[in-house]
């Protein structure tokens, strides 16, 4: 990914929460604004607590943008659940199911059902993966999205028409999503809930009180490094990969928690998958299992699993590359070698294994369950895990927050992701004939991308625009405008063109040299709100 260029400075939007009485004393802190963070922050405040959620980068900067944008159960997870006669392998599989349903249902217009093929080349093979995500589907239970199938070589073939021929096999459904878009509403929906959200605001340091409990953290805030004291009753680290280093502020000797696991992505020119139908490929030479995915009319290939140190984790490896291309070009032969537009990479948060067995059998078999674990100064720390089931940790901390709050929290109010429609059950068609009304107007592309990272606040982004020419797309790769540039400047905390290019639209996630073109332009605009954001005549709420 590229590299971020020189802030602005900050801006700040309606849904932003700019100052801070330093006198307010909040239930909770919550340090990490990624999945987890963001989302304990929001179901905190649905439950009638006061939060503030620190970011010490930018939302979604970490592991919550570098995910294979799938949400699912695991059919691996499963497999080994079987083989192994793990329980908590099948739990996590059967509450990530009920999650998947959970999100589709939230914000539709960022999660849609995904057909994968597991192929086989023979029919007990094709048995046996039947009768396997036969117990998939059951697990689903009423969240079941469709039933799987058996696909014969001729349907194979035509959905996939270049994979190596000879496949038939078995397809089930999954779903996608928009790992970073997700992660941003949810903070969003937190902060106009009453949340106090501060990104770029580094924890340097855990305040206590005279009974060295913790009650609070100074932050320092980008980019002057400018430092503020929020005082809190309860300090939860969501810090994901980073979460060993806040517990070790809090207390020097522990011992660590985590193994971080990096994942490695590419992105092919190719569109490999042109019918819709992704691809699971059920085992690997060292035992792992692949995607090959259709992503923005191109190929999105992954993951690795490797171990590695934190610093490593967001860092792309050439062997690891090789390995993934390499599996393209078995199962998907080319006397042409295949253009990668773009790769990156990510930690996975690992809790370390509890027995020899289970560390002699390497990362690709650790169980991706979640710990709560509360210190004796009170930090709260979330740990493991995985993007699919950010609801469930944030609730299972939060019941670690009322009992050291020493309350019961309230019942959550209702209430929906930012871009669907109160009603869950009315985004769908609310969404169809928003698309409707702006395919009209702006064309299909523009509208369909527009409803795609916006929902039903895509014509809030519109009329950011200055004149009409802000409203036509900047690139042919995904049609970002200068009016949508300027949305993310004054609602949702952009600062930096990498801040849009690659997480509030996915362009540098799909082709690395557009995004780069792009980059002084996104720039100019930023700057130009950075400066309206401090302007005496500026419509924008000032700091």
């Amino acid at each position: 990914m590229s590299s971020p260029g020189p802030s602005p400075g900050p801006s700040h939007g309606p849904d932003q929460n700019p100052g801070h009485d330093p006198g307010k004393v909040f239930d909770l802190l919550v340090v990490g604004a990624g999945a987890t963070g963001a989302t304990i922050a929001l179901e905190a405040v649905r439950r009638g607590l006061s939060v503030a959620l620190v970011e010490g980068s930018d939302i979604a900067s970490g592991t919550s943008s570098r995910s294979t944008k799938l949400l699912h159960g695991g059919v691996r997870y499963l497999e080994l659940a079987v083989k192994t006669f793990d329980l908590r392998q099948l739990q996590l599989v059967r509450e990530a199911l009920g999650e998947r349903g959970h999100w589709l249902q939230a914000v539709p217009f960022l999660a849609q059902p995904l057909e994968l093929l597991l192929p086989t080349r023979n029919l007990l093979a094709t048995a046996y993966y039947g009768a396997g995500l036969a117990v998939y589907d059951l697990l689903a239970g009423r969240r079941r999205i469709s039933a799987s199938r058996c696909l014969s070589r001729q349907e194979v073939s035509r959905q996939l028409p270049e994979l190596a021929a000879g496949h038939g096999g078995v397809a089930y459904a999954d779903a996608r999503f928009d790992d970073a878009r997700l992660n941003l509403l949810i903070a969003r929906s937190a902060a106009l809930a009453g949340a106090a959200v501060h990104t770029r605001s580094a924890v340097v340091e855990l305040l206590r009180d005279g009974q060295g409990q913790l009650n609070g953290a100074v932050i320092a805030a980008e980019p002057d490094g400018t430092r503020q004291r929020l005082r809190a009753r309860v300090v939860v680290n969501a810090t994901g990969i980073g979460a060993d280093a806040l517990r070790r502020m809090a207390q020097a000797d522990l011992p660590p928690r985590l193994q971080v696991s990096r994942g490695m992505h590419v992105v092919l020119d190719d569109d490999l998958c042109p019918g819709g139908l992704g691809l699971l490929v059920p085992a690997t030479d060292d035992g792992r299992v692949l995607f090959m995915l259709p992503f923005f009319g191109r190929t999105l290939v992954g993951t690795t699993d490797t171990a590695c140190p934190l610093a490593e984790a967001e860092r792309p490896a050439a062997n690891e590359e090789a390995y993934l291309l390499d599996y393209v070009q078995r199962w998907f032969p080319s006397d042409s070698p295949r253009r990668v537009s773009s790769r990156w990479a990510g930690g996975r948060p690992l809790l370390l294994p509890e027995t020899a067995a289970e560390a002699a059998a390497g990362t690709a078999r650790v169980v991706r369950e979640h710990a709560v674990e509360r210190l004796s100064c009170g930090l709260i720390s979330v740990m493991g895990g995985k993007w699919t089931t950010c609801r469930s940790m944030a609730i299972d901390a939060l019941a670690v927050v009322a009992e050291q709050l020493g309350r019961p929290l309230g019942a959550p109010v209702a209430g929906a992701i930012l871009g669907a429609a109160s009603d869950p059950s009315h985004s769908a068609a609310a969404l169809a004939a928003l698309a409707t009304k702006l395919s009209n107007e702006l064309g299909e592309p523009l509208a369909a991308h527009l409803i795609a990272s916006h929902g039903l606040e895509a014509p809030a982004v519109l009329a950011c625009a200055a004149d009409a020419s802000e409203r036509t797309p900047l690139s042919d790769v995904i049609p970002l405008t200068a009016a949508e540039v300027r949305h993310m400047a004054r609602h949702e905390w952009a600062r930096q063109p990498e801040d849009v290019l690659a997480r509030r639209c996915r362009l540098a996630f799909v082709d690395q040299a557009e995004a780069d073109r792009l980059e002084g332009t996104v720039g100019e605009l930023l700057e130009q709100e950075a400066a309206a954001a401090y302007s005496p005549t500026s419509h924008q709420k000032k700091p």
